[in-house]
Protein backbone atom coordinates (compact mmCIF):
# COMPACT_ATOMS: atom_id res chain seq x y z
CA UNK A 1 0.00 0.00 0.00
CA UNK A 2 1.22 3.94 -1.27
CA UNK A 3 1.37 5.92 1.71
CA UNK A 4 0.82 9.86 2.52
CA UNK A 5 1.44 11.80 5.00
CA UNK A 6 -1.66 13.64 6.82
CA UNK A 7 -0.32 17.17 7.29
CA UNK A 8 3.05 18.02 8.72
CA UNK A 9 1.79 16.90 12.18
CA UNK A 10 0.14 13.91 11.18
CA UNK A 11 1.03 10.15 10.76
CA UNK A 12 1.72 8.32 7.33
CA UNK A 13 -1.25 6.91 6.42
CA UNK A 14 -2.23 4.55 3.38
CA UNK A 15 -2.97 6.83 0.21
CA UNK A 16 -6.14 5.89 -0.10
CA UNK A 17 -8.60 6.08 2.63
CA UNK A 18 -12.18 4.45 3.41
CA UNK A 19 -15.45 6.42 3.65
CA UNK A 20 -17.70 4.73 6.33
CA UNK A 21 -20.99 6.42 5.71
CA UNK A 22 -22.90 4.45 3.14
CA UNK A 23 -22.49 1.29 5.59
CA UNK A 24 -24.64 2.89 7.70
CA UNK A 25 -26.63 5.52 6.58
CA UNK A 26 -27.80 8.04 3.28
CA UNK A 27 -27.61 5.36 0.69
CA UNK A 28 -30.51 3.33 0.94
CA UNK A 29 -30.91 -0.36 2.49
CA UNK A 30 -27.10 -1.18 4.12
CA UNK A 31 -25.87 -4.97 4.91
CA UNK A 32 -23.70 -4.89 7.94
CA UNK A 33 -22.08 -8.74 6.69
CA UNK A 34 -21.16 -7.17 3.61
CA UNK A 35 -20.29 -3.90 5.24
CA UNK A 36 -18.09 -5.49 7.90
CA UNK A 37 -16.01 -7.92 5.25
CA UNK A 38 -15.79 -4.91 3.12
CA UNK A 39 -14.01 -3.03 6.01
CA UNK A 40 -11.87 -5.81 7.55
CA UNK A 41 -11.03 -6.15 3.36
CA UNK A 42 -10.28 -2.61 3.17
CA UNK A 43 -7.60 -3.54 6.05
CA UNK A 44 -6.14 -6.59 4.98
CA UNK A 45 -5.16 -4.48 1.65
CA UNK A 46 -3.55 -1.86 4.10
CA UNK A 47 -5.84 0.99 3.95
CA UNK A 48 -5.44 2.18 7.31
CA UNK A 49 -7.63 5.32 7.38
CA UNK A 50 -11.50 4.78 7.86
CA UNK A 51 -13.86 7.91 8.10
CA UNK A 52 -16.99 7.60 10.26
CA UNK A 53 -19.00 10.34 11.88
CA UNK A 54 -20.82 9.83 15.19
CA UNK A 55 -23.99 10.73 13.38
CA UNK A 56 -23.69 8.11 10.77
CA UNK A 57 -26.50 5.77 11.75
CA UNK A 58 -26.74 7.89 15.17
CA UNK A 59 -23.92 6.13 15.98
CA UNK A 60 -24.29 2.39 14.28
CA UNK A 61 -21.59 3.46 11.94
CA UNK A 62 -18.88 3.57 15.14
CA UNK A 63 -20.05 0.24 16.20
CA UNK A 64 -19.52 -1.37 12.79
CA UNK A 65 -16.00 0.08 12.89
CA UNK A 66 -15.69 -1.43 16.30
CA UNK A 67 -16.99 -4.74 15.31
CA UNK A 68 -14.63 -5.00 12.36
CA UNK A 69 -11.57 -3.98 14.31
CA UNK A 70 -12.57 -6.62 16.77
CA UNK A 71 -9.34 -9.25 17.55
CA UNK A 72 -6.98 -6.55 15.20
CA UNK A 73 -4.55 -4.56 16.63
CA UNK A 74 -6.09 -0.43 17.41
CA UNK A 75 -3.10 0.86 16.50
CA UNK A 76 -2.95 -0.58 12.67
CA UNK A 77 -6.12 1.73 12.58
CA UNK A 78 -6.53 5.52 12.25
CA UNK A 79 -9.88 6.41 12.76
CA UNK A 80 -11.37 9.74 11.60
CA UNK A 81 -14.61 10.63 13.64
CA UNK A 82 -16.99 13.57 12.63
CA UNK A 83 -18.95 15.37 15.56
CA UNK A 84 -21.47 18.09 15.77
CA UNK A 85 -24.54 17.24 13.62
CA UNK A 86 -27.45 16.96 15.71
CA UNK A 87 -30.39 14.68 14.34
CA UNK A 88 -33.91 13.03 15.83
CA UNK A 89 -35.27 10.26 16.23
CA UNK A 90 -36.53 9.72 12.84
CA UNK A 91 -33.00 10.55 11.42
CA UNK A 92 -33.94 13.93 10.20
CA UNK A 93 -31.13 17.26 11.12
CA UNK A 94 -31.34 19.41 13.48
CA UNK A 95 -28.44 21.56 13.46
CA UNK A 96 -25.06 21.11 14.40
CA UNK A 97 -23.28 22.13 18.29
CA UNK A 98 -19.48 22.54 18.82
CA UNK A 99 -19.36 24.23 22.17
CA UNK A 100 -16.32 22.59 24.09
CA UNK A 101 -18.71 21.07 26.41
CA UNK A 102 -20.56 19.12 23.86
CA UNK A 103 -16.85 18.39 22.12
CA UNK A 104 -16.15 16.36 24.98
CA UNK A 105 -19.83 14.88 25.40
CA UNK A 106 -19.76 13.72 21.93
CA UNK A 107 -15.96 12.14 22.15
CA UNK A 108 -17.12 10.42 25.12
CA UNK A 109 -20.14 8.68 23.56
CA UNK A 110 -17.60 8.20 20.78
CA UNK A 111 -14.72 6.57 22.45
CA UNK A 112 -17.35 3.87 23.92
CA UNK A 113 -19.40 3.37 20.71
CA UNK A 114 -15.64 2.20 18.93
CA UNK A 115 -14.35 0.57 22.26
CA UNK A 116 -11.27 2.53 22.23
CA UNK A 117 -9.36 5.26 24.36
CA UNK A 118 -8.54 7.59 21.53
CA UNK A 119 -9.63 8.49 18.30
CA UNK A 120 -6.67 9.70 15.76
CA UNK A 121 -8.24 12.51 14.60
CA UNK A 122 -11.46 14.28 15.52
CA UNK A 123 -13.34 17.34 13.57
CA UNK A 124 -16.52 19.38 13.55
CA UNK A 125 -18.33 18.25 10.76
CA UNK A 126 -19.41 21.68 9.73
CA UNK A 127 -18.12 24.83 10.99
CA UNK A 128 -21.01 26.28 13.74
CA UNK A 129 -21.59 29.62 12.89
CA UNK A 130 -22.72 30.23 16.55
CA UNK A 131 -19.18 29.65 17.76
CA UNK A 132 -15.98 31.00 17.49
CA UNK A 133 -13.95 28.20 15.79
CA UNK A 134 -11.23 28.72 17.84
CA UNK A 135 -13.66 27.79 21.12
CA UNK A 136 -14.01 24.64 19.19
CA UNK A 137 -10.50 23.96 18.09
CA UNK A 138 -9.25 24.61 21.68
CA UNK A 139 -11.54 22.17 23.31
CA UNK A 140 -10.06 19.26 20.59
CA UNK A 141 -6.63 20.42 21.85
CA UNK A 142 -7.65 19.84 25.59
CA UNK A 143 -8.38 15.98 24.12
CA UNK A 144 -5.75 15.74 22.33
CA UNK A 145 -3.19 16.90 25.49
CA UNK A 146 -5.27 14.41 27.79
CA UNK A 147 -4.32 11.56 25.58
CA UNK A 148 -8.10 10.96 23.84
CA UNK A 149 -7.51 12.55 20.65
CA UNK A 150 -4.00 12.16 18.25
CA UNK A 151 -4.93 14.87 15.87
CA UNK A 152 -6.98 18.07 15.34
CA UNK A 153 -9.09 17.66 11.63
CA UNK A 154 -11.68 20.18 9.99
CA UNK A 155 -14.14 19.47 7.66
CA UNK A 156 -15.93 21.97 4.75
CA UNK A 157 -13.79 24.83 6.24
CA UNK A 158 -12.77 27.82 3.99
CA UNK A 159 -9.14 29.24 3.66
CA UNK A 160 -9.54 31.87 6.52
CA UNK A 161 -11.15 29.45 8.70
CA UNK A 162 -8.35 26.80 8.57
CA UNK A 163 -5.84 29.55 9.43
CA UNK A 164 -7.86 30.95 12.53
CA UNK A 165 -8.13 27.62 13.64
CA UNK A 166 -4.37 26.22 12.67
CA UNK A 167 -3.55 29.40 15.03
CA UNK A 168 -5.06 27.68 18.17
CA UNK A 169 -3.86 24.36 17.32
CA UNK A 170 -1.97 22.46 14.43
CA UNK A 171 -4.54 20.66 11.65
CA UNK A 172 -3.63 17.86 10.30
CA UNK A 173 -5.96 17.88 7.39
CA UNK A 174 -9.13 19.30 6.28
CA UNK A 175 -11.87 16.99 4.81
CA UNK A 176 -13.49 18.33 1.81
CA UNK A 177 -15.30 17.54 -1.00
CA UNK A 178 -12.86 17.60 -4.08
CA UNK A 179 -13.40 15.57 -7.75
CA UNK A 180 -13.44 16.28 -11.32
CA UNK A 181 -17.09 17.56 -10.54
CA UNK A 182 -16.24 19.57 -7.52
CA UNK A 183 -12.92 22.04 -7.97
CA UNK A 184 -14.00 24.59 -6.07
CA UNK A 185 -11.30 24.19 -3.24
CA UNK A 186 -8.52 24.83 -6.39
CA UNK A 187 -8.41 28.93 -5.77
CA UNK A 188 -7.88 29.34 -1.90
CA UNK A 189 -8.55 26.48 -0.30
CA UNK A 190 -5.95 24.52 -1.33
CA UNK A 191 -3.16 26.89 -1.63
CA UNK A 192 -3.46 27.90 1.85
CA UNK A 193 -3.61 23.64 3.00
CA UNK A 194 -0.59 23.84 1.35
CA UNK A 195 0.80 27.10 2.94
CA UNK A 196 0.15 25.74 6.60
CA UNK A 197 1.16 22.29 6.09
CA UNK A 198 -2.27 20.68 5.66
CA UNK A 199 -3.55 17.54 4.33
CA UNK A 200 -6.51 17.57 2.44
CA UNK A 201 -8.86 14.17 3.12
CA UNK A 202 -10.96 14.27 -0.18
CA UNK A 203 -14.43 12.71 -0.01
CA UNK A 204 -16.95 12.62 -2.83
CA UNK A 205 -14.20 11.67 -5.36
CA UNK A 206 -16.70 9.67 -7.38
CA UNK A 207 -19.57 12.33 -6.79
CA UNK A 208 -21.35 9.92 -5.19
CA UNK A 209 -21.44 7.38 -7.72
CA UNK A 210 -22.04 9.54 -10.96
CA UNK A 211 -18.26 9.32 -11.75
CA UNK A 212 -18.17 5.48 -10.82
CA UNK A 213 -19.14 4.85 -14.47
CA UNK A 214 -21.57 2.73 -12.92
CA UNK A 215 -24.93 5.09 -12.83
CA UNK A 216 -27.24 5.62 -16.04
CA UNK A 217 -30.40 7.55 -16.01
CA UNK A 218 -32.35 4.44 -16.07
CA UNK A 219 -31.44 4.34 -12.41
CA UNK A 220 -32.55 5.97 -8.82
CA UNK A 221 -31.85 6.00 -5.56
CA UNK A 222 -33.60 3.53 -2.88
CA UNK A 223 -35.65 4.95 -0.31
CA UNK A 224 -33.57 6.98 2.02
CA UNK A 225 -31.12 7.43 -0.69
CA UNK A 226 -30.13 11.20 -0.67
CA UNK A 227 -29.00 11.33 -4.07
CA UNK A 228 -32.68 11.45 -4.54
CA UNK A 229 -33.19 15.12 -3.91
CA UNK A 230 -29.00 16.09 -5.22
CA UNK A 231 -29.36 18.60 -7.51
CA UNK A 232 -26.68 17.13 -10.18
CA UNK A 233 -28.81 13.77 -9.79
CA UNK A 234 -32.13 15.65 -11.23
CA UNK A 235 -33.58 16.01 -14.84
CA UNK A 236 -31.62 17.46 -17.59
CA UNK A 237 -28.54 17.85 -14.44
CA UNK A 238 -28.21 14.32 -14.82
CA UNK A 239 -28.36 13.91 -18.60
CA UNK A 240 -25.23 16.39 -19.07
CA UNK A 241 -23.18 15.44 -16.14
CA UNK A 242 -23.40 11.55 -17.63
CA UNK A 243 -22.25 12.62 -20.87
CA UNK A 244 -19.53 14.08 -18.90
CA UNK A 245 -18.83 10.59 -17.79
CA UNK A 246 -19.31 9.10 -21.42
CA UNK A 247 -16.32 11.48 -22.39
CA UNK A 248 -13.69 10.26 -19.33
CA UNK A 249 -14.93 6.47 -20.28
CA UNK A 250 -13.54 6.92 -23.65
CA UNK A 251 -10.28 7.67 -21.73
CA UNK A 252 -10.60 4.91 -19.20
CA UNK A 253 -10.58 2.60 -22.06
CA UNK A 254 -7.86 3.41 -23.95
CA UNK A 255 -6.16 2.94 -21.16
CA UNK A 256 -7.68 -0.31 -20.04
CA UNK A 257 -8.95 0.77 -16.74
CA UNK A 258 -12.64 1.98 -15.37
CA UNK A 259 -14.44 5.05 -14.96
CA UNK A 260 -13.55 5.71 -11.58
CA UNK A 261 -10.01 4.43 -11.52
CA UNK A 262 -9.50 7.16 -13.66
CA UNK A 263 -11.21 9.71 -11.04
CA UNK A 264 -9.77 8.47 -8.27
CA UNK A 265 -6.33 8.45 -9.89
CA UNK A 266 -6.79 11.95 -11.27
CA UNK A 267 -7.38 13.25 -6.84
CA UNK A 268 -4.41 11.17 -6.63
CA UNK A 269 -2.31 13.18 -9.30
CA UNK A 270 -3.30 16.33 -7.49
CA UNK A 271 -0.70 16.89 -4.57
CA UNK A 272 1.11 14.36 -2.18
CA UNK A 273 -0.76 15.81 0.42
CA UNK A 274 -4.38 14.62 -0.89
CA UNK A 275 -6.19 11.69 0.02
CA UNK A 276 -9.04 10.67 -1.64
CA UNK A 277 -11.42 8.73 0.68
CA UNK A 278 -13.11 5.81 -1.30
CA UNK A 279 -17.15 5.78 -0.26
CA UNK A 280 -17.03 1.68 -1.32
CA UNK A 281 -19.63 -0.31 0.59
CA UNK A 282 -19.19 -3.70 -0.84
CA UNK A 283 -15.70 -5.61 -1.77
CA UNK A 284 -15.89 -5.68 -5.55
CA UNK A 285 -16.19 -1.65 -5.30
CA UNK A 286 -13.62 -1.78 -2.97
CA UNK A 287 -11.16 -3.51 -5.27
CA UNK A 288 -12.05 -1.84 -8.18
CA UNK A 289 -11.21 1.78 -6.17
CA UNK A 290 -7.62 0.21 -5.10
CA UNK A 291 -7.02 -0.40 -9.00
CA UNK A 292 -6.77 3.46 -8.92
CA UNK A 293 -3.47 3.15 -7.61
CA UNK A 294 -1.55 1.33 -10.25
CA UNK A 295 -3.34 3.97 -12.88
CA UNK A 296 -0.45 6.08 -14.01
CA UNK A 297 -1.80 9.39 -15.95
CA UNK A 298 0.99 10.92 -17.80
CA UNK A 299 0.76 14.70 -18.89
CA UNK A 300 -1.25 13.82 -22.00
CA UNK A 301 -3.32 12.14 -19.82
CA UNK A 302 -3.73 14.81 -17.72
CA UNK A 303 -4.55 17.26 -20.45
CA UNK A 304 -7.58 14.63 -21.96
CA UNK A 305 -9.34 14.33 -18.72
CA UNK A 306 -9.05 18.35 -18.56
CA UNK A 307 -10.57 18.53 -22.09
CA UNK A 308 -13.45 16.20 -21.63
CA UNK A 309 -14.48 17.02 -17.91
CA UNK A 310 -13.82 21.03 -17.74
CA UNK A 311 -15.37 22.55 -14.19
CA UNK A 312 -17.51 25.02 -15.55
CA UNK A 313 -19.37 22.01 -17.92
CA UNK A 314 -20.75 20.32 -14.32
CA UNK A 315 -24.65 20.77 -14.10
CA UNK A 316 -26.22 21.51 -10.65
CA UNK A 317 -24.37 22.22 -7.15
CA UNK A 318 -22.82 19.34 -4.89
CA UNK A 319 -26.05 19.85 -2.16
CA UNK A 320 -29.08 21.09 -2.22
CA UNK A 321 -29.54 24.97 -1.41
CA UNK A 322 -30.33 24.36 2.34
CA UNK A 323 -26.65 22.37 3.01
CA UNK A 324 -25.14 24.69 0.83
CA UNK A 325 -25.74 27.25 3.51
CA UNK A 326 -24.22 25.30 5.72
CA UNK A 327 -20.78 25.18 4.10
CA UNK A 328 -18.42 27.64 5.58
CA UNK A 329 -16.07 26.28 2.73
CA UNK A 330 -18.82 27.87 -0.12
CA UNK A 331 -19.31 30.99 1.83
CA UNK A 332 -18.51 33.97 -1.03
CA UNK A 333 -18.39 31.86 -3.62
CA UNK A 334 -20.46 32.10 -7.04
CA UNK A 335 -20.19 28.51 -7.85
CA UNK A 336 -19.56 25.20 -6.09
CA UNK A 337 -17.85 23.48 -9.40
Amino acid sequence: MKTRTLGSTGPRVSALGLGCMGMSDLYGPTNEAESIATLQAALDAGITLLDTGDFYGMGANELLIRDALRGRARERAHISVKFGALRGPKGDWLGYDTRPVAVKNFLAYTLRRLGTDYVDVYRPARVDPNVPIEDTVGAISDLVKAGYVRHVGLSEASADTLRRAHKVHPVADLQIEYSLFSRGIESDILPACKELGVAVTAYGVLSRGLLSGHWSKERSGAQGDFRNYSPRFQGDNLERNLKLVEALRGIAESKGVTVAQVAIAWVLSRGENIIPLVGARRRDRLTEALGALQVELTAEDLARIERAVPPEAVAGERYDKHQMAMLDSERGRSTSA
